[in-house]
């Protein structure tokens, strides 16, 4: 039996389902989560179908979550989708179920759970659910708000078609998404948009960006700043694509503090894998988008200098 019909066996095995994805959310993993329980509701509305994690309000308009008890689990499938690793899981009761499903995209450094779907080619993990759900469109139904909540989700996990992850089969899913009632416009129109406190940052981080001889550019932002702006640091995901704009910047690091003082390094990049770098600073993920952890300024310029080399070597192979 191969993953996707083992997946498609326990779902119509268990009559309560209960959904998770990652801490901090971004479009895909809200639009995943939302998109797949949707794919089951309709197809199955006598099961329970649960969507867990922290609500977050600015991504009311993919999906909100649901509030449940711990008793919910009992006899339940977990599915956790999106999630590299199991420390960064959103709400810890993912491993109190009767059998736990990982659906992921990104590269399978953890492995977990009684079943694994990883696919590290896919664009995103909403991709990821529509593939599901046309290798059984015979017994599933693809409801219009999971189309939007997908779409959504490859929208913001490709940087609207711009990222190099970006296929032939990624445009083809978009379409199909389409045909089923997402509104490809107004979904990215509404990605498009920022509040006027993150234009105001947005205008901050292109003033102090620092670039480097080997392309490698880094800001920091400080709690300090944050709090100038009105913003906190779960809101400032929408400036960590702006670096990537500036031609001679090839990789990129923004720092974003914590409340404890440390801080969180978004790294992203052009061509260079730095996905190694974020590993060896308590980090991972994508080849061209990772994150890690730094403890103190000293560790952010550690994490500069390894993106230095690692672009140095890039562009000596390019010659």
């Amino acid at each position: 039996m191969d993953n996707l019909t083992a997946i498609l066996t326990a779902i119509k095995k268990y009559n309560r389902i209960i959904i998770h994805r990652h801490q901090r959310p971004d479009p895909d993993a809200i639009g995943s989560q939302t998109g797949l329980a949707e794919i089951l509701r309709s197809s199955f509305p006598h099961k329970e179908i649960y969507m867990v994690g922290k609500d977050i309000p600015s991504f009311d308009w993919i999906g909100s979550m649901d509030e449940i008890d711990g008793d919910e689990y009992h006899n339940a499938l977990v599915i956790v989708i999106d999630t590299a690793n199991t420390p960064r899981i959103d709400d810890r009761r993912y491993n109190n179920g009767d059998f736990l499903i990982k659906i992921d995209h990104h590269p399978n450094d953890e492995p977990y759970g009684d079943l694994m779907w990883v696919q590290p080619d896919a664009s995103s993990c909403s991709e990821l659910v529509y593939d599901f759900y046309n290798q059984f469109a015979d017994q599933l139904t693809l409801p219009e708000s999971a189309a939007h909540a997908l779409y959504a989700g490859i929208v913001g996990d490709t940087g609207r078609f711009l990222y190099p992850a970006t296929t032939s089969h990624t445009l083809a899913v978009a379409g199909a998404l389409m045909e089923h009632g997402a509104q490809a416009a107004k979904i990215s129109q509404r990605e498009n948009e920022i509040t006027f406190e993150m234009a105001r940052l947005s205008a901050y981080v292109y003033n102090h960006l620092s670039i480097n001889a080997h392309g490698v550019g880094q800001v920091k932002l400080s709690n300090e700043v944050l709090k100038d702006y009105g913003l906190t640091e779960a809101t400032t995901s929408a400036v960590v694509p702006l670096p990537g704009q500036i031609h001679t910047v090839l990789a990129w690091a923004i720092f974003v503090q914590q409340e404890d003082g440390e801080y969180r390094a978004r790294l992203r990049s052009k061509g260079p894998a730095i996905n190694e770098v974020a590993k060896q600073h308590r980090g991972g993920g994508h080849p061209l988008a990772s994150g890690a952890k730094a403890a103190d300024d000293a560790e952010c310029e550690q994490i500069i200098a390894d993106l230095d080399q690692v672009c140095r070597q890039y562009l000596e192979k390019e010659k």
